[in-house]
């Protein structure tokens, strides 16, 4: 099942990104992205993409009343933070809430969980557990054992000495890219962490991460 995505963000280097990210899944294609709600609204009529990638400010309306208009699965991808706007996003039908600029590894996990949603829900007649275990597998969050919470103690420690990239964290505890990666990613949406884009002369941006 191919599952096609609208990124809907008025900034062509984010939307660009997020365009890489979403590619990057097996089972997702990306649609040309767009920069305002009336282009959005063109493209979904024409297009008829299965999940929209939502920013909330858009030059000429609102991401989430687009969003609920349009009655699409949805992730709102945002700056604010703010609890009035995330309650908003999130009442109004948003499947996920993501702050940016945001881990790599944010996103993707949340667009395989949305793949396996997906598959569970194809089904013609659901049990009650079907759709219990659907709802698990979008919302479901992740082990809290103690090899985790240790790893992530140490990861703060690295970052008590400053700011640094998730190849430079994983040096300084001695864990693996990926590892360290996963690890800040979590952090970051549980909102121990926060996540900079820094951006160089050539190439995708680099990630920093900071203790709050």
């Amino acid at each position: 099942m191919t599952v096609h995505v609208l990124i809907v963000d008025d900034d062509f280097r984010v939307s660009g990104i997020h365009r890489d990210l979403v590619e990057a899944r097996p089972g997702f294609v990306a649609l040309p992205p767009v920069r305002d709600a009336a282009s959005a609204r063109r493209a979904i009529s024409e297009d008829r993409p299965d999940l929209l990638l939502l920013d909330v400010y858009l030059p000429d309306g609102d991401g989430i009343e687009l969003g609920r208009e349009s009655g699409i699965d949805r992730f709102v991808l945002s700056a604010a933070g703010d609890g009035a706007t995330v309650r908003r996003a999130l009442a109004s039908g948003a499947l996920h809430y993501l702050i940016k600029p945001f881990d790599p590894a944010a996103l993707h996990d949340r667009l395989d969980r949305y793949a396996r949603y997906r598959n569970l829900l194809a089904a013609g007649e659901l049990t009650q557990h079907a759709i219990d275990r659907a709802g698990a597998v979008l919302h479901g969050g992740q082990s809290t054992s103690p090899v985790r919470e240790g790893t992530q103690q140490l990861l703060l420690g690295a970052l008590a000495e400053g700011e640094a990239s998730s190849a430079e964290v994983a040096e300084r505890i001695g864990v693996s890219r990926a590892t360290a990666q996963r690890h800040l990613s979590d952090l970051a949406a549980r909102g121990v962490v926060a996540v900079t884009l820094r951006y160089g002369t050539a190439g995708r941006p680099e990630h920093r991460y900071r203790a709050k």
